[in-house]
Order: C-alpha cells, then structure tokens, then sequence
C-alpha cells in the first residue's frame, strides 16, 4: 500500500486546512521543493500535491512552486487543483508530472475524464471529495446532489488510475479515519481507493490497511506527517507489510 505525503500550495507554501477552510491555512513550509525534499530523504516513493489557490480559482496559481517541486527531487509526484481542461492535462503531464487529479472537472465533463483517461493510461485520477455522502467540487465550496459511487461508476473502464477520495469533514482535523466506511464504498467501486482525510496516527493507517484486499490502495497524510504524530519509517514499513 502506497503512503502519499501531502503538499497543498497555497500562495506558494506547504500549508495545511481544516476541511478545506482556506482560513484556517496553517503553513508548515515556505519552500515547497526542500519540504518535498525532506519527504524523498524519509523514503517516499510519491508525493500528493494540491494547488489548493487553483481549486478555488478553476487554473493554475502555484507553478512556480510546483516547477521547482518537480526539479527538486525524482518522486513521482500526483497533482491536482485547477486542472479543468484538456490543455492543463497535457500541459502537466508533458511537464513530467506522473499523474493528474481531476474533481471538478471530471463532474462537469465526465467524458473529458474518459477521453484522457483512454489517452493516459494509469495517469489520470479523479478526486472524489465527499460531504455527507455527496460529491463536493469548485474547491470544496459546493456540494452536488450526486453519490459517490454513482459518480465514481462513470469512469469504470476507461483506464483511470484511482479514485482520491476524501472525507472532507475529517481532513486537516487529525480525527481519525472511519476505515469501515471507507472499505464499504471502496467495495462497490471497481476501481483502486486512495483514502484521504483524517489520519491522525498509525492505528488510523492499520486500520485503513486491514481493507487492502477491499480495494483501498493508498492513503494520503499532510498534518499528521508535518506536526510529527506519524514517524515516516515506522508509517512506510507499516504499510508494506503483506496483509494477513
């Protein structure tokens, strides 16, 4: 299972929001390429980078700080946040971005998602951002009247990579996961799950790990990795472990 440390970009730092209030931004970098550095120096094999200005803004607003992410260290890195056409697709794979993240996009045009999917085998995501069962977009400030595994059943046989989901009213709040929850839609989705939100410990990466076999992937950590609570090397040989 593959641990995937956070960097969202905000004004050009490492920041961190309590679900996904952009007034609660705590900034734990100002330069984003050493934070992805310290990440490659504990053994990551991925890094998760979020243009958190460009999920609000609908394009790109952390380049610069995502360039010099990308030239600062070989990780492979997954990107999302204002990507919401085929050009920026394109743009940021050609770039050597490994993989792209679509959310809002991928609700406003599913078939967008498909088609570059198909073109970009295992380099597309979609990221499934969930309130109360129901897919959030524009940055986490609407939330649609669609269900995350109807939505997440458009893009069953394209090619896509994984589904991101998260759950935005635990991330950023050191909560906890809720495992079960997540395993039971990762079941009824026939695509990998890459679990966001909430981690707060290593009994939360266990717990998520016990449902490997159900479908669930990866797992996305920002806060509990920066502030300490999560030791890099105990987390990365938790998580490779082979599951009983």
């Amino acid at each position: 299972m593959i641990l995937f440390p956070a960097i969202d970009l905000k004004d050009g730092a490492c920041v961190r929001l309590v679900r996904g209030d952009m007034a609660t931004a705590t900034v734990f970098n100002k330069d984003p390429a050493a934070q992805a550095r310290e990440f490659a120096d504990a053994g990551f094999s991925w890094i998760h980078v979020i243009d958190l200005d460009g999920a609000f803004a609908g394009r790109s607003r952390n380049a610069l700080a995502i360039s010099a992410i990308r030239q600062a260290v070989d990780l492979r890195i997954q990107l999302g946040g204002g990507i919401r056409d085929r050009s920026a697709i394109e743009h940021w794979l050609s770039f050597g971005i490994d993989r792209v993240v679509l959310g809002t996009a991928a609700l406003r045009d599913p078939g967008l998602v498909q088609r570059a999917a198909y073109d970009h085998p295992d380099r597309i995501l979609v990221g499934i951002d969930a309130r109360e069962g129901r897919v959030a977009i524009e940055g986490w400030t609407e939330t649609s009247e669609l269900r995350v595994v109807e939505f997440a059943r458009h893009f069953e046989k394209c090619g896509l990579a994984a589904i991101v989901y998260t759950d935005i009213a635990r991330d950023g709040a050191l909560s906890g996961v809720d495992a079960k929850a997540i395993a039971r839609i990762a079941r009824k989705i026939p695509l990998p799950v890459i679990a966001s939100g909430g981690v707060a410990s290593l009994a939360d990466l266990a717990a998520l790990k016990a449902y490997e076999r159900d479908g669930i992937t990866g797992i996305i950590c920002g806060r509990a990795l920066y502030d300490g609570r999560i030791d890099p090397a105990e987390a990365l040989r938790l998580l490779a472990e082979t599951p009983q």
